[in-house]
């Protein structure tokens, strides 16, 4: 059920982008149980003047290379878990040669209720039909 995504400073080739969004779908499904076909992205390039980031913010020096990744998520993970989900995801970068450094991540959590993957439905909110009461 995540929605992610992921902001880039415009250069990456298509490949790159995808194996970036691979990267960040596989944490999610080993770290906090993501099912493999849940995966709902959105990959954006930026020109340099769109992308704003702090260079330096506490303490952690950053490039152009910065990744920016949103997750959209069901509120319900413990800390230990997100925590698991952040390192999971900067070191599948790493392994893609992009500096933890530039790894920056947002995680939102939002009730269940919240979500619609289509046929304008609450998916994972039911309706619940009250038995109304026939006149005798």
């Amino acid at each position: 059920m995540p929605l992610v995504r992921i902001d880039l400073m415009h250069g990456r080739t298509v490949e790159q982008r995808q194996r970036i969004g691979e990267a960040v779908h596989r944490a999610l499904v080993e770290t906090i149980g993501v099912p493999e076909r849940d995966r709902f992205q959105l990959v954006t390039e930026h020109a340099a003047s769109e992308l704003v980031y702090d260079r330096q913010y506490l303490g952690i020096k950053r490039t152009d290379d910065i990744v920016i990744i949103q997750i959209t998520i069901s509120a319900g993970r413990t800390a230990a878990q997100k925590r698991a989900l952040f390192r999971r995801i900067a070191d599948n970068l790493a392994a893609l040669d992009i500096r933890r450094e530039d790894v920056w991540i947002n995680l939102v959590e939002v009730a269940r209720e919240n979500w619609s993957f289509g046929l304008g439905l609450a998916s994972y909110a039911p309706e619940v039909v009250s038995a109304q009461k026939v006149p005798a």
